[in-house]
């Protein structure tokens, strides 16, 4: 027996913004705007956003491996489509600090609360152990939000990595929340030299108000990735947008040269992916085509590397193979 008709998408290769049209600017209009324009959660998505069952001996190996070691990992709590590609690669993506943030960013899956069960002392520890048994070539560690925290569990990031960088042959990427932009907070991560450090933009300034929690900011997060790059130039700097919540061509390049101008190296571009209801509707599903031109433009504009394409996360491990060899080549010149 057939199920009911799934509405059509709109697929489109431009702006999702008629030309001319004014765009709304108050965290209330865009919000309505989003709802207006969003495709339906059960419109059908294309075929370009379809990835295989993930499996392999590798991939079965980390799986059961970081269920024995009761790891958080991003690739579950945040549903991610790469997850078959990055653990069957030998990479994984874990969470510091729980899997409980204080922020509650209208895109995000990760689970909120404004005050979560305090911080295990001895989690750097554990997951410098658990790393260890994983056989990974690269680790990507990231963590919830915790403003609850006095410096936003800068030092317990920076001991983690410390830990991480005492493993033989693993090179270390964090994604570090934004620590309210405090200075000494991100100071306390660079000493700890990880290999990469990614501080996310998201989505372009005018949207950031409606998609992002009232605690993070545009310039917040390019100010922490100038002081990075700023005050440890060793460090390999990164951020991510998402695409499909009704930004305009102009507003991408803007955001990419704002990230380029805050010392950015690395970029990647990904189709945002409504995770429930709750969330912000999908407004557009941006073609591979789309996503070729923008690498092409942030490649122009001097990023070391960009990744883009409609399944490309943060996190992606398309970056993680370019990065290896960046950093392996800096460790040589070194």
């Amino acid at each position: 027996m057939s199920g009911p008709t799934r509405p059509g998408l709109p697929v489109l290769g431009a702006s999702a913004v008629p030309e001319g049209a004014p765009l709304p600017t108050s965290r209330r209009d865009i919000a309505a705007d989003l709802r207006a324009r969003g495709i339906p959660r059960a419109a059908k998505k294309p075929a370009w956003l379809k990835v295989p069952m993930p499996g392999g001996e590798r991939y079965q190996k980390v799986k059961e491996t970081l269920r024995g070691l009761s790891l958080h990992t991003v690739c579950q709590e945040a549903s991610c489509p790469n997850v078959g590609e990055c653990w069957g690669g030998g990479t994984a993506t874990v969470m510091l600090m729980g899997d409980t943030c204080t922020r509650g960013c209208r895109f995000c899956h990760v689970k909120t609360a404004p005050r979560p069960p305090p911080l295990d002392p001895d989690e750097p520890r554990h997951l410098a152990e658990a790393v260890a048994t994983l056989g990974l070539d690269y680790i990507v560690v990231t963590s919830v939000d915790r403003d609850d925290v006095p410096d936003g569990g800068a030092t317990h990031f920076a001991e983690a990595i410390r830990r991480l960088k005492a493993i033989p042959g693993l090179l270390v990427e964090v994604l570090t929340p934004d620590f309210r932009g405090d200075a000494d907070a991100v100071r306390t991560v660079g000493r700890a030299r990880p290999d990469v450090f990614a501080n996310n933009v998201e989505t372009v300034r005018r949207l950031t108000p409606a998609v992002r929690d009232p605690r993070a900011g545009y310039d917040q997060t390019l100010g922490v990735l100038a002081r990075m790059k700023t005050e440890f130039p060793g460090v390999v700097t990164k951020s991510s947008i998402m695409v499909g919540l009704g930004e305009t061509d102009a507003e991408i390049a803007e955001t990419m040269d704002d990230l380029r101008g805050a010392g950015v190296e690395i970029l990647t571009l990904g189709q945002y992916l409504r995770p429930s209801a709750w969330h912000l509707p999908v407004v557009e599903f941006v073609t591979p085509e789309k996503f070729a031109a923008w690498r092409e433009a942030g490649k122009a504009l001097g990023f070391r590397y960009v990744a883009s394409g409609p399944l490309v996360r943060s996190s992606y491990r398309a970056a993680e193979l370019f990065l290896r060899g960046e950093i392996e080549a800096r460790g040589e010149r070194r």
